[in-house]
């Protein structure tokens, strides 16, 4: 309970408006589906995927950096990064290993081959969706690790699109269905108290001596 009481102390610093703000947002969030970077060349569209998960509620984005370490271009972010939990990895195997032990089947986005047509992709249980690189695609690890594969389907001469592009069109199919469903996505309370407050934090320059001048005086 120590977290909710200074959680309520710090909204105090915040307008009625935020505060409201926070509580209407995070009402919308989930972390039934999360999505996953591998190795994405261009800084610009990690940072664009990162908006576009803020844009449609998933709370959680997960970065492979193996082979292209990269900072988040806060320009193209436009500021989403610090609503987004982004979850660092220095190898492929170490972030599949953490999501399924955190339940979710993992799902490998690829135009080539035998994989579900987005509309038709089973969306019941919890996914971590993967992207890969703007050339060549997700590497051989997530495709033979995938518990199942999902394409966009297309019906020009262009094979595939931009991964910030993909990313927009299957969230906003995935999310749209599943904020239709019966299926468990909203956040946990304990998950909500958690963002809530480090979002609160965020928002007062002088937070930390906040925090503890209250436990101080408690």
């Amino acid at each position: 309970m120590e977290k909710q009481h200074l959680l309520e102390h710090l909204k105090k610093f915040l307008t009625p408006r935020r505060n409201n703000l926070f509580e209407e947002v995070l009402s919308k969030r989930t972390n039934f589906f999360t999505v996953v970077t591998q190795d994405v060349h261009q800084l610009h569209n990690t940072s664009a995927v990162i908006r576009s998960c803020d844009v449609f509620g998933i709370q959680n984005i997960h970065v492979i950096e193996e082979h292209q370490p990269r900072r988040i271009d806060k320009e193209i972010a436009m500021g989403a990064q610090k609503w987004i939990d982004v979850n660092r990895y220095n190898s492929t195997k170490e972030c599949i290993a953490t999501l399924r032990q955190k339940g979710y089947q993992i799902v490998a986005t690829t135009p080539h081959g035998e994989a579900w047509d987005l509309e038709e992709f089973e969306i019941s249980k919890p996914s971590a969706v993967f992207f890969g690189t703007e050339k060549d695609g997700l590497s051989e690890e997530v495709l033979k690790e995938a518990d199942v594969r999902l394409k966009i389907p297309m019906q020009g001469f262009t094979e595939s699109l931009n991964i910030s592009v993909s990313a927009s069109i299957i969230l906003q199919s995935l999310t749209s269905r599943l904020r239709r469903s019966e299926l468990p996505w909203q956040l946990t309370p304990e998950e909500k108290l958690e963002i809530e407050f480090n979002w609160t934090k965020k928002c007062i320059k002088n937070s930390e001596q906040l925090v503890e001048d209250y436990k101080a005086s408690q």
